[in-house]
């Protein structure tokens, strides 16, 4: 039996649907009675759980040996670090003395100890609790995510710009979650002796600009670049409905990928899925 904990979410659901496609015997873990009914028609089993539910958690992980695990992101209107972490601590006490024999566990890559540094400081806080299970365990650390761009698309739509807090020219390991997804299926359908991190990234780096030049291409009109300025940061992310507290940490985390070295793997896996590829499935997607 595998078990899935972020099944609704952009990578959770292509592992789901792998393992649907390959093993068969799946349960989903979600809070949403809609999605599980969703679920339920591809075939999988489902549970319905609110994941600071730990006694609940718990009663779920006792009915699986195989575990892919991504910390739900809290609401945006919310303390994101408090509340993620509040999860974590939560999915980590439910594993304990469960017949769980094997987790894949969604990471990010620059996870470090930190305060007000977003996903970077609250998974670390995971990879760290799970060396206290002994339970074999592979942490996926994941390049930014393409998906994060999805937020742009009514900018570059209406207005032909896209904004971004990063330099136009800055480039950073990226990722479309489809290959972050089909690499943590196969990984869990593996034997795994010793704990091991791997990373995961696309095939290239990509910039600001050429993220504009995908967007351009697919819609067939040129997108400018509009950097906010980090005096600015806050500001913006309040506006659109960050808390005081989550504005913050999200800062926190852009800083941490613009000033501070950024990690860089010896060998990383590499997915298949170009940045342009990427934007132009979305387009024509939200198009439909």
């Amino acid at each position: 039996m595998y078990i899935v904990l972020g099944a609704t979410g952009h990578v959770g659901s292509v592992v789901a649907d792998e393992l649907l496609d390959k093993e068969g015997d799946v349960t989903i873990i979600t809070h949403s009675h809609e999605k599980a009914a969703d679920w339920a028609k591809k075939g999988a089993k489902t549970a319905i759980a609110d994941v600071k539910d730990t006694d609940l958690l718990t009663s779920i992980f006792n009915t699986g040996k195989y575990l892919f695990l991504l910390n739900p992101p809290a609401p945006p209107d919310t303390d994101t670090d408090k509340e993620e972490r509040l999860s974590v601590k939560s999915i980590l006490k439910a594993l304990v003395n469960t017949p769980i024999e094997r987790i894949i566990a969604a990471s990010t890559y620059g996870a470090q100890p930190g305060e007000n540094i977003g996903n970077p400081g609250t998974l670390y806080d995971l990879e760290q609790g799970l060396k206290d299970l002994h339970i074999p365990y592979t942490i996926i650390r994941a390049a930014y995510y393409m998906s994060n761009w999805e937020n742009s698309v009514a900018s570059v739509t209406k207005e032909n710009r896209l904004y971004t807090f990063f330099p136009p020219d800055y480039k950073l390991p990226m990722v479309a979650p489809e290959d972050i997804g089909k690499i943590a299926a196969a990984l869990l359908t593996k034997e795994i002796e010793d704990t091991s991190v791997r990373h995961v990234e696309g095939p290239e780096h990509y910039s600001a600009a050429d993220v504009a030049n995908a967007f351009g291409k697919a819609l067939g009109k040129p997108i400018g670049v509009k950097t906010i300025p980090e005096k600015d940061w806050i500001q913006t992310m309040r506006s659109i409905g960050f808390s005081e507290q989550a504005a913050a940490s999200f800062a926190g985390m852009i800083k941490l990928l613009q000033y501070e070295n950024p990690e860089i793997p010896a060998s990383p896996f590499k997915g298949n899925t170009t940045l342009e590829k990427y934007i132009r499935t979305m387009i024509e997607h939200q198009q439909r």
